[in-house]
Order: structure tokens, then sequence, then C-alpha cells
């Protein structure tokens, strides 16, 4: 491929996020883009290109391309991979596939049938500081991995109207937690125990979620990991991990507007976390869409397949029924 033509599927945060990324990009042409909402459609005319549509079912057909980036809502990702799929267009789609293993699996299957190339949206594995302790990790520098600690806290809860349709704190918050868990250390969970609460807001407890969380994971070969969740830090976007291992141990903190500390008789102060995901991985999702180019262009693997989106969804509804029935969960219960 000279350049790769692009196609971006839904408009929303991310969307316009991945469609400003390639639009930057060399090698790139973003030649069609799909929205339902107008305001949608009329950044996309803002930034000229080419062709602007409705339905995804329109951007199929109105240009010829090479891949689709699917950002729409998670409930139409299965059926909007498998039709790319079977017109033999490479698939870029955020996370998850779906709610359901069943259907991600037949997708999967779809996706393999068609041969083309599939990555998902698990944009945290590209950050610089995470991916330094997994480098570490993986070169030895801790020794065996004993303990991993993940925390994960939003500035501020979504909408409960998105809560209801986005899976809940597990499938949509946590899932990229499972994820790093499984891609800091390279290893597979084995069981999973989850305690939550409704401790921001009620209404999320009357829609039937939880807004804090702590979730324990045991790996197959005993290795522990421990992730807290919680809808609202008061004090920023709170996005740290820990590897603790039989060497030393390897952390990431959060990243800060800037690095400045003010010392009185008062005490020390200094700046908040970055307050937004989209501030705080900013960086990442460039590098993401990166590798996908780049795997794209010189026929290399995916830097996070179907698989890996599969696992963290087993993961997932492990923490979901472990949280239901009050008790440890076996990934081999979830099914494959």
């Amino acid at each position: 491929m000279s350049k790769v033509k692009f196609a971006v599927a839904g408009l929303g945060r991310i969307g316009k996020i991945h469609l400003e990324n390639l639009l930057q990009m060399d090698h790139v042409e973003v030649v069609a883009v799909m929205d339902p909402m107008e305001e949608c459609r009329k950044y996309a005319q803002e930034r000229k290109i080419p062709h602007i549509v409705n339905t995804y079912e329109e951007l199929l057909v109105v240009a010829p391309f090479d891949s689709v980036v699917i950002c729409s809502p998670t409930d139409t990702h299965a059926d909007y991979v498998e039709m790319a799929a079977k017109a033999g267009i490479h698939v870029f789609c955020e996370k998850p596939l779906d709610l359901s293993m069943q259907r991600v699996v037949e997708v999967l299957k779809v996706v393999k049938e068609a041969n083309i190339k599939l990555m998902l949206g698990f944009n945290r594995r590209f950050d610089k500081e995470f991916r330094k302790v997994h480098n570490l990790v993986k070169e030895g520098a801790v020794g065996q991995p004993h303990l991993v600690k993940i925390t994960s806290r939003d500035p501020g809860a979504p909408p409960v109207s998105y809560i209801k349709q986005s899976g809940g704190l597990f499938l949509d918050m946590t899932i990229h937690d499972f994820d790093m868990a499984r891609f800091v250390v390279g290893k597979e969970v084995e069981e999973v125990y989850a305690k939550g609460a409704v401790l921001v807001d009620p209404a999320i407890g009357e829609a039937g979620d939880i807004d804090t969380a702590v979730v324990t994971l045991t790996y197959t070969d005993g290795t522990m990991a421990v992730i807290d969740n919680s809808r609202e830090a008061a004090y920023g976007y709170d996005q740290r991990i820990e590897v603790f291992g039989s060497n030393g141990m390897a952390q990431a903190d959060n990243n800060y507007e800037d690095s400045h500390r003010l010392y009185t008789n008062k005490g020390i102060s200094g700046s908040l976390p970055l307050h937004f995901f989209l501030e705080r991985y900013a960086a990442a999702y460039r590098s993401e869409m990166a590798s996908y180019v780049g795997s794209l262009k010189n026929g290399d693997a995916m830097a996070v397949d179907g698989t890996d989106g599969l696992r963290s969804l087993q993961i997932g509804l492990a923490a979901i029924k472990s949280l239901k029935e009050k008790r440890p969960v076996k990934i081999a219960e979830i099914g494959n």
C-alpha cells in the first residue's frame, strides 16, 4: 500500500480523536465518515472529508477504502465488524467488541474466515509510562512478578443513560484495567473476585450498576493483581500501576499539568493530575493508531487483537458474576 485509505464510523469523543490523528499522519487518507448526528457530519465537513454519510451501510459503498475505524455505540460493534470483514475491509474497533462472549466468538470466526486484520482499541497499552513498566517486567528488571496493583478512578461519572448501554463499570471502565493486568506481566487470569458498592451516585445503583469496586485477580501461576476503581475522584483522573516482584518494583504514576512543587511553612503543594482521559491518553491514542497503520502497511500482527478483547471480556463477565454471587469465579466458568 502506498497510502492507506480510511473511513471512520462514529464521530463522538473517541471518533473525533481518531479522525484528527489520522488526518495528521503521512501515508493515510481519510475518504469517508459516517455519523447520524448533523453536528458530527458538520465537523467532518469542516475537515473536508470527501464523503460524509448518515448510515454504516452507506459508508461501506460510498467509496473504496482499506480500513474502517469503528467508534459507534457498543451495541453496533459486532455487526459493523462483521459487515466490514465480509466486504474485505480491515477494522480498528473500539472496545468492547460486544458484551456477549458468544457473539464475540461468532464475529472473530467471520474475521478469521475473511482474512482481514482486526485491532481492538485498548489505548492504555500505548501509554509510554505503562509500556515502560511492561518492558521492565519483560526484561526481568523486577524479577518474578508477585503482585500487580492498578488504580483507575475517573474525575466524574458518565450519564446514567450511557452506563445503561455500556455494560456497566466492569465492561465499560474496568475492562481497560483487565487488559492492562494481562498486558503488563504477560500472564493469563485464572480467577476473579469482585466487591462493589454505590458510593458516588444513587442513580447509578438504581440503574443496576456500581460506581466503586475492588477486584482481585489470580493468574494461572498464582501471581495476584488488585484493581481499585471509582467513578469519581475529586482531584482528577487517577491512573497508576505497579508491579512488585522478587527483585524489585516498577511503578507508573499519574500525569500532571506540570511538575512544580511549592514548599512553604504551611506544607507542600503541586498540580493536580490531568483531569480527563482525552488529555491523559492523548499521546497514547496517537501511538495506538500509528501502530495500527504500521501493521496494515507492513503486514505485521496487530498489537491488540480480537483474542485480547475476548480475554478481557471474560474477566469482566467473571467479575460481574463474582459480584452477584459474592464468591471467587474461575475464568473457566465463563467459557471460551
